[in-house]
């Protein structure tokens, strides 16, 4: 019965040696394994927040080796960061430069998943079976892109874009009345965030598919921001400049040396006025401007419907010349009145006069355009132009014609060298006259309106007699007209 009881215990105890003896060669075995254990994936993944790297490359590692796991990530890690990129484009040159990934900034982390791999086959026994039963379904590759050292490579090839500045588009109109316009030219500035951005949407297509099978290179385009000028050919083209719609001459070739002077150089002050649509051009804004920078010489104005000598003669020879001009091209008066005399230089009816703080030349731009005024003298003759857009079809003429003659009056002047009874002749005197002046309207040459534009009087100029003091001691002290405010035309007041 002892026997048997001795021979049971030795049973057990041999189980139990046998059962921990093939327990510890279980956990030996299981420790001791070169493979990765089942189901375990790398994930690529973006290292660094706010990158936009998003990686999503799923890379099985399962029951491979450790070594072929770990040479397989290796030459994927260098694959990667040497993936020649090749960035090419610009104006005019056009170069092309070619770097690696990793020289562009790009750097691939695959330190944490190898150490993690080399884990498995260091400590004891019970330690590697332990990490082995521990390890983690999925390691994770971090892809980081330096934004600062791809910036750097790019403007170190294409940095000089950034230098250059646009130049406006130009017009020019030439002598021969021609308008000629030259292109703006742009600039360009890299735009290194757009490049960037693209740039990390190439490098996540690349990492987010079948990374054993990435591309050996790529190709990306320089992306550039266009600075426009600020005036561009379109914007210039678009006021409307399109050509000469209408010219008109005078000339003053017996007018003395000081009038000659007031007429160039108020039509200097004129030349290339630019007047935008709906504006009202000021004549005074530019007989003053005309006075500040160039002063005006003295010559016949008239005063209280006399020629009398003035400073300023001759300015109303370039309001009268811009009057016909704009009558010409269509456009609406806003304010003008005629000379209280007849003008040498133009038919009744068609001037325009100025006096200081008194009588003002003001017209519309109606062409629904810009308007550009230019004047030209030469040979004693001044010519007014206008540039800008109307219907090739459409012309305008102007037609004037006196409704009444002014008698004129009868005016006796005391002298001392008169005699009583005498009555001597010293000027014979001249009509005054009413005038209605229309404007017709012409569409391929045939009549559509006709409108009266103006009624103007030209007052008469007295028939003036010499008489004896004793005679006209009952005349009164002067005429009406010469109790009046003095009205300077044609003057200015200095």
């Amino acid at each position: 019965m002892k026997t048997k009881r001795l021979h049971v215990i030795w049973t057990v105890v041999i189980a139990c040696l046998l059962l921990a003896s093939a327990g510890w060669g279980g956990v030996w075995t299981y420790a001791s394994q070169l493979t990765i254990p089942k189901r375990v994936t790398v994930v690529v993944a973006g290292k660094t927040p706010g990158q936009s790297l998003h990686g999503g490359a799923v890379i099985p590692i399962g029951t491979m080796s450790a070594e072929e796991a770990k040479q397989m990530l290796t030459s994927r890690k260098q694959a990667l960061e040497q993936l020649s990129v090749t960035i090419k484009g610009g104006p005019g040159k056009g170069q092309t430069k070619t770097w690696t990934l990793s020289e562009l900034g790009l750097a691939v982390d695959t330190k944490e998943t190898l150490a993690a791999i080399d884990r498995l086959g260091s400590g004891d026994i019970w330690a590697k079976a332990k990490y082995r039963w521990r390890f983690p379904q999925r390691l994770a590759i971090g892809v980081s892109f330096d934004k600062a050292v791809f910036t750097g490579k790019v403007r170190s090839e294409w940095g000089w874009m950034d230098a250059g500045e646009p130049v406006n588009a130009t017009r020019k109109i030439t002598e021969q009345d021609k308008v000629v316009y030259t292109p703006h030219q742009d600039a360009y500035r890299l735009d290194t965030d757009r490049m960037y951005a693209s740039a990390v949407a190439a490098i996540n297509r690349t990492i987010g598919g079948d990374w054993g099978t990435a591309p050996t290179a790529m190709t990306w385009p320089v992306e550039l921001r266009v600075v426009h000028p600020n005036v561009t050919l379109q914007r210039l083209k678009d006021e409307g400049i399109d050509r000469l719609i209408t010219s008109f001459t005078t000339e003053f070739k017996t007018s003395g040396v000081g009038r000659a002077y007031n007429v160039t150089v108020t039509a200097k002050t004129l030349h290339d006025w630019e007047l935008a649509p709906g504006e009202i051009f000021d004549y005074g804004k530019i007989i003053s401007l005309t006075n500040d920078k160039y002063g005006f010489r003295e010559a016949p104005v008239i005063l209280n419907g006399e020629f009398v000598p003035g400073i300023g003669g001759g300015i109303c020879q370039v309001s009268s010349t811009l009057y016909n001009a704009a009558l010409l091209a269509g456009l609406d008066m806003v304010e003008r009145r005629n000379h209280s005399l007849p003008v040498a230089y133009l038919p009744l009816g068609r001037d325009a006069t100025f006096a200081d703080d008194a009588i003002n030349f003001r017209f519309k731009n109606t062409t629904g355009k810009h308007l550009i005024i230019r004047t030209a003298v030469k040979d004693r003759e001044l010519t007014v132009k206008l540039f800008g857009t109307m219907p090739k079809n459409v012309s305008y003429s102007l037609e004037s014609k006196t409704v009444a003659t002014v008698v004129p009056p009868v005016k006796e002047v005391p002298k001392e060298d008169v005699l009583p009874g005498e009555r001597r002749l010293i000027a014979e005197g001249k009509p005054g006259f009413i005038v209605e002046t229309y404007r017709i309207k012409l569409e391929d040459g045939a009549q559509v309106s006709r409108k009266r534009i103006s009624r103007d009087t030209y007052k008469a100029q007295p028939v003036m007699y010499a008489v004896s003091k004793e005679d006209g001691a009952g005349q009164g002290g002067g005429s009406k007209e010469e109790q009046q405010e003095p009205l300077l035309e044609d003057g200015v007041v200095q």
